[in-house]
């Protein structure tokens, strides 16, 4: 039985995330006091002692989340023996740094210039996303393929749970749409803008620049990545599909189904919270999960 590690994206995160790691690990603490360091500002005491509110600043939220993560798989020294590595969005620089594919140093820097780059695209058009439970995978994108505007599905999480992204009025229109198709919710969510939807093209651009300037390396094992589920270790393929993953939809289902088609029969969540664990069990009820 092959041993999956995967790592969470944006929405995971919590007040006092990393303070135990902080105040109990030698290792952890360099890496943190590292951090604040590179960012210019003291990301623990948001993460550690902020508000729901600090940890929503999208320049907040997405490096704490990778911090936490990637410091947790780095503090379990041989406990760490990935047989493959995924992570949801966000967290799949998480997985890229763990699985020795970026430095840690280059991959906070990645991360913080992804969070700039999309919180600017955010702020040049009204966007949004939602909910959708309930519905069969065509159904959404038949219903968002036929809405005027930009509306697309974003997150494929697991059977029946949807995230889609887009125009304010699309998405809306699309709500209506799907809850007239039976959806059991289709649930408009607070968030800053149209993640993994065509309106993160000025972002994607920056993003490119970025992550070509950045030396990557093969991994230690494969990296399931968002864009099409699929394993890879070739650095340059691993770097066109990070750049292709801010445009294009997050295919958790698919990959989680791929790493078990693939042997997975255990996978372990890295990071804030438990939400993998939850939607990996939706996918595949007969998998281990811790």
């Amino acid at each position: 039985m092959k041993k999956a590690f995967v790592f969470p994206g944006q929405g995971a995160q919590f007040v006092g995330m990393g303070k135990d790691l902080y105040e109990t690990n030698d290792q952890a603490k360099t890496l943190f006091e590292q951090a604040n360091e590179i960012l210019g500002f003291r990301i623990t005491d948001l993460m550690f002692a902020g508000t729901d509110e600090d940890l929503r600043q999208t320049k907040v939220t997405q490096p704490a989340i990778f911090l936490h993560s990637v410091i947790l798989a780095k503090t379990l020294g041989n406990e760490f023996t990935p047989d493959m590595v995924a992570g949801h969005s966000l967290g799949e620089f998480s997985a890229l740094v763990a699985s020795n594919a970026l430095s840690f140093e280059d991959g906070l820097r990645l991360v913080s210039a992804r969070a700039m780059a999309m919180q600017k695209a955010c702020e040049a058009k009204p966007s949004t996303m939602a909910a959708v439970l309930g519905l069969a995978d065509d159904v959404v994108e038949s219903i968002c393929s036929s809405v005027e505007g930009v509306v697309v599905p974003a997150n494929f999480n697991c059977p029946g749970q949807l995230v889609i992204s887009g125009e304010v009025e699309a998405v809306q229109k699309a709500c209506d749409l799907l809850k007239e198709a039976g959806a059991k919710r289709a649930l408009m969510l607070s968030v800053g803008g149209a993640f993994h939807s065509p309106l993160m093209e000025p972002a994607r651009a920056e993003l490119e620049k970025a992550i070509q300037a950045t030396t990557f390396h093969q991994p230690i094992c494969p990296v399931y990545q968002n864009v099409n589920a699929q394993p890879q270790t070739d650095p340059e393929i691993i770097k066109q599909n990070l750049v292709s993953q801010l445009t294009s939809p997050v295919r958790w289902t698919q990959t989680v189904q791929n790493m078990i088609t693939d042997g997975a029969g255990w996978f372990r969540e890295l990071g804030p919270g438990t939400v993998l664990q939850g939607l990996i069990k939706k996918i595949n009820k007969e998998v281990e999960t811790c």
